[in-house]
């Protein structure tokens, strides 16, 4: 069998990751795993660069000649189809309104034009990989949650990824439903957590990792934060595992690191509602993101 490799990337508000995956077995080849941290609202030719020597840097690492093709997790709003971002006044890629992300990437790196370059929505990366590294999840349904800079999520019924239709919501997004004064993701994502802690403790902490070490060294307002952004995520995901019929909630992010902090009273309102379900955190979101993402080169 002919072995085939891709280079996986999952870009976020604030990092790059990339890494060149074995199509044929869908695996991560050694070493050719490479992040890095910056500022997406740099000007376009400056994160532009940054990508291409993050990119550059993993297929060297891979020692992989033949590479035939690049799928990209990106955050929304943004067009997958024709990559194009739409992304505005969400203080990320402030400067990319309305670029063509796929044009920038083959001119950047290089590639001819018809080189394929696929790109889904993170959220959707992130719930196939998982389906991958966990075999049993072919069988079921399975809805996938990321909450880190924003809220995130995809429906995922026995390795299909399920967008539209009355059993998900409108584009299988959650983070855009109206949800106490506003919508989800305004209380249930970094900026919620920080928005809350400063409701209760006057306190604008810069990020939610300054606000994770205050509720580890007990800060009774950080630990608050997080116990209700618990309740808030079961509330707005419940409606949908019901809807959905999910057999398994699988939670990512980077926030999904905290779910020591916030799980308990997820769990407990699961529980009161009486719905059976499986609920798992992620310890690996990246690799999920890529895998997923690499999938969809197979599709």
């Amino acid at each position: 069998m002919n072995t085939s490799y891709a280079i996986g990337l999952d870009i976020g508000g604030t990092h790059i990751t990339a890494a060149v995956i074995n199509k044929t077995e869908m695996k991560v080849i050694d070493f050719s795993l490479h992040k890095e941290s910056f500022d997406s609202n740099l000007p376009v030719d400056q994160v532009m660069n940054i990508w291409k020597d993050v990119i550059h840097t993993s297929i060297e690492n891979s020692k992989v000649q033949n590479i035939e093709g690049l799928a990209i997790c990106m955050p929304g709003p943004f067009d997958y189809e024709n990559g194009i971002c739409w992304i505005k006044d969400q203080s990320k890629y402030e400067h990319f309104y309305g670029s063509n992300v796929r044009e920038l990437l083959l001119e950047s790196l290089k590639f001819s034009n018809d080189f394929p370059v696929l790109f889904e929505n993170d959220a959707v990366c992130f719930g196939k990989g998982e389906v991958f590294k966990q075999q049993e999840n072919l069988s079921k349904k399975v809805m996938a949650v990321t909450l880190g800079t924003g809220l995130g999520a995809c429906f995922i019924d026995k390795g299909v990824s399920i967008s539209s239709g009355n059993t998900v919501p409108t584009d299988g997004e959650i983070y855009n439903l109206p949800y106490k004064e506003g919508i989800a993701e305004d209380y249930v994502s970094a900026r919620g957590l920080l928005s809350h802690y400063k409701s209760l403790s006057g306190i604008l902490l810069n990020n939610g990792l300054e606000l994770y070490h205050l509720a580890l060294s007990g800060d009774q307002s950080a630990i608050k934060v997080f116990e209700k952004m618990g309740e808030d995520l079961a509330e707005v995901t419940l409606p949908w595992i019901k809807n959905f019929s999910a057999d398994h909630i699988i939670i990512g992010g980077k926030i999904a690191n905290a779910s020591a902090l916030f799980l308990p009273s997820f769990n407990k309102k699961i529980q009161e509602s009486e719905k059976e379900i499986l609920v798992s955190i992620s310890n690996d979101n990246e690799i999920a993101a890529l895998l997923g993402a690499v999938s969809f080169l197979q599709d």
